[in-house]
């Protein structure tokens, strides 16, 4: 009898397991996607992110259930043609170019708004085919932070922006800047007012929606001591007067919107800074009670959710290449970004079939500095990402690999001096680049390979800077792509503000004396 019972419980907890794995799991992609705005037309739901310094720039996702995201179309290829966004005369852009997007749907016409600090200047895009079609580009002067677009029902334009203080603009018709007739307005005094008296983040990254006649605004706050917030305001009127409350207060979760489902459920998208893989989104379900929508699950977000267990992020947000290419195929998938604006002269996929060419055309010394770092997110709670390389038409002072991406860098790779190629490691300490291992390599096919563990993260962390995870890199190289031989020192990853965003896996390939060299990567292979 005793048996049986033990196996009945057996099953009962098998029977759980299986039903939890059969749910979305938060958070809902471990990866970082940080500034989420969404909308759903129809049965379709479609997402923008911010990606700063990276190009193209502002990625728009889709998803049919909420949950399972695909990388569709991106707003720019490039924001500007000016030093800072070029890595050109010692000039970056890191932590900047375009922040915080939104995204919304009106009148048959898709629009996503973002900012730069880097050019000073607000931008518009616009779009009838989400999902294929080129944006139109409107521009104007200044910047808004975090500035939200929105259409009210009797056809006026907003944007909303600023933090603490925040403000309401007035739009042109024609979207092509701020009516001048109609003066810049305090939106809400105090926004940040209902989390507390002192804070270590004003309210902002405004998103407003309206919903049965009412206004609401969402914002995050970060009360001094306390773990990043959610407030609410709401009101009758876009004019006011509002009212505000503290929504969530969980583990940092905070910054984001609604969303509805078709069939009349509510959720609210946030992201939750997941210390070195990046903020990392999360979905709460909404209830709605006296006019207020209430978010997560007593005051919680929930570890699963009623909603289609995801599939994984490969390959639509970070995915394999082999670098074979079809006739009229894309020349780099979706899931691939840049470090900045890319030198388009010195990189190829087709010069040798079923290679990416990273070719050197100036001389760097920084590789915080060198162009055409080509890369993807990296994938919590853990992911490991390899290529093979072909060196052989390195030229002296080159050095061509792997690395993980972020201030605090770690690289892999063959450095050529003095007519020898050697593996070497480096990581970063102190900002500046430490030679840890060199193994001399007298072969011209190379394999390299990164291990990334995020697990650990301490839940109990009240702001970014306390955040604990393992957060570690672990670098190996091989021969033969079969035997994998671990190398120099374990990378201690770090998010720092001045990237201000999670790491990647970077394809790399510079020069330090001499230009004209290139090396060819036959694949790049990633999983967790």
């Amino acid at each position: 009898m005793k048996k049986q019972i033990s196996l009945i419980f057996v099953f009962f907890i098998l029977l759980v397991q299986a039903v939890a794995l059969a749910q979305a799991q938060n958070p809902l992609i471990f990866a970082d996607v940080p500034d989420m705005s969404m909308i759903r037309v129809g049965k379709n739901y479609y997402m923008s992110s911010t990606t700063m310094h990276m190009n193209p720039g502002v990625p728009i996702m889709k998803s049919t259930d909420l949950v399972n995201w695909e990388i569709i179309n991106y707003a720019y290829d490039t924001l500007a043609d000016i030093p800072e966004l070029n890595l050109t005369e010692g000039k970056s852009t890191y932590g900047k170019g375009s922040w915080a997007s939104s995204l919304c749907f009106h009148k048959g016409m898709y629009y996503v708004t973002t900012f730069a600090q880097t050019t000073g200047e607000t931008y518009i895009f616009k779009t009838k085919d989400i999902e294929k079609g080129n944006w139109e580009r409107i521009s104007f002067k200044p910047a808004y932070h975090d500035s939200f677009l929105f259409f009210d029902d009797d056809g006026k334009a907003y944007l909303i922006h600023d933090a603490h203080t925040l403000k309401i603009v007035e739009l042109n018709d024609d979207l092509t800047g701020v009516k001048q007739d109609v003066p810049e307005k305090v939106f809400i005094e105090n926004a940040s007012a209902p989390a507390g008296e002192t804070m270590s983040l004003g309210a902002e990254g405004s998103q407003l929606f309206k919903v049965d006649g009412k206004y609401y605004l969402f914002n995050i706050c970060a009360p001094r001591g306390e773990t990043r917030t959610v407030i609410i305001h709401r009101a009758d009127n876009i004019n006011g007067p509002w009212e505000g409350k503290v929504a969530l207060q969980d583990r940092g979760i905070a910054q984001g919107g609604l969303i509805d489902t078709p069939d009349g459920r509510w959720f609210s998208y946030l992201f939750r800074d997941y210390a070195a893989v990046g903020r990392v989104p999360y979905l709460v379900p909404v209830k709605w009670e006296d006019g207020w929508p209430v978010l997560g699950e007593n005051g919680k977000a929930p570890e699963t959710l009623d909603l289609p267990a995801g599939k994984g992020l490969i390959p639509n947000l970070v995915g394999s290449d082999e670098f074979k290419r079809k006739k009229g195929q894309r020349a780099l998938p979706l899931v691939w970004q840049w470090n900045h604006n890319p030198d388009n002269a010195l990189w190829s996929v087709t010069e040798r079939k079923g290679f990416l060419r990273l070719k050197t055309g100036r001389i760097d010394t920084d590789f915080l500095q060198a162009r055409n770092t080509l890369t993807q997110r990296t994938i919590g709670p853990t992911s490991s990402a390899s290529v093979a390389l072909d060196v052989s038409k390195m030229k002296d002072g080159d050095f061509a690999g792997l690395c993980a991406f972020q201030k605090r860098y770690g690289q892999v790779g063959v450095k050529v001096e003095n007519g020898q190629k050697s593996i070497v490691m480096i990581t970063t300490d102190n900002d500046e680049p430490v030679e840890v291992k060199r193994i001399s390599l007298d072969q011209d096919q190379i394999y390299f390979r990164i291990d990334c563990d995020f697990t650990g993260m301490n839940d109990e962390a009240k702001n970014l800077y306390a955040l604990n995870g393992k957060d570690e890199a672990s670098f190996f190289y091989s021969l033969d792509g079969k035997v994998w031989n671990p190398i120099g020192n374990t990378l201690k990853m770090t998010y720092d503000i001045p990237h201000f965003m999670g790491y990647r896996f970077g394809l790399f390939n510079y020069a330090t004396k001499e230009i004209g060299g290139y090396a060819d990567f036959d694949w790049f292979r990633i999983k967790y």
